[in-house]
């Protein structure tokens, strides 16, 4: 058995994507009569991305269930220790992160969050399943407190947040990536210019699209 297999974490979890799965994002008023381009726009934008998410703060925003299993693994077969999180939303894949630091022997996971109610879901959740003691949660745009106070090294980089940040939150974190390190970025396609960052060699990575949705990438 595994802390993500067994109670009080897999119950948790399953709870927590049957509420998902009841209320999709698709629903929020955000989406209300636009565009697949229209929402392509908003995914892509740098400048709104405060009022978008604003407007989706009562919806989770999780990977997939598949997605949270392939994190779990990730953090086992590196041993990660150290791990920095992009976008908590309410905890799902901090869940199966911290579940696989405490499989590990226990670590760090950072993870930062701009909505302060879903952070206090996230928190509620994490000291659900138990693991809130492996989690330090910081409130505020991810810009500003992702780029202070890291660890020397991170073993795991998770990208799930605004989209079209993730080459800008790469910058604040690049240097304290270890060689090896392990980077997942949920719906990269919104963010050319992370793809191109992370797929050229000559920046010192090697990268490939793991599923559809999710692009995973090495630290070289």
């Amino acid at each position: 058995m595994t802390t993500l297999s067994s109670a009080p974490v897999a119950p948790l979890l399953a709870r927590l994507f049957a509420e998902v799965d009841a209320n999709p994002p698709a629903q929020s008023p955000a989406f209300a009569g636009t565009t697949a381009e229209d929402h392509r726009a908003m995914m892509m934008s740098k400048t709104d991305y405060r009022s978008f998410y604003a407007r989706l703060a009562e919806f989770a925003l999780p990977v997939s269930p598949e997605v949270g299993k392939l994190l779990y693994m990730l953090v086992r077969a590196t041993k990660a220790r150290s791990i920095v999180e992009f976008g908590t939303s309410f905890g799902l894949s901090t869940l199966h992160l911290a579940a696989g630091l405490r499989d590990n022997g226990g670590g760090r996971l950072i993870t930062s969050e701009f909505e302060p109610a879903k952070l206090s879901k996230a928190k509620a959740n994490l000291a659900e399943g138990g693991l809130a003691d492996l989690v330090e949660f910081r409130e505020g745009d991810a810009l500003e407190t992702l780029a202070r106070d890291l660890p020397e090294h991170i073993d795991l980089l998770l990208l799930d947040g605004a989209k079209a940040l993730y080459s800008d939150i790469l910058d604040r974190v690049e240097s304290r990536l270890r060689p090896g390190a392990i980077l997942i970025a949920d719906n990269a396609d919104y963010c050319p210019e992370y793809l191109e960052r992370v797929g050229d060699v000559a920046n010192g990575y090697m990268s490939m699209p793991f599923t559809d949705e999710v692009e995973l990438s090495i630290r070289l």
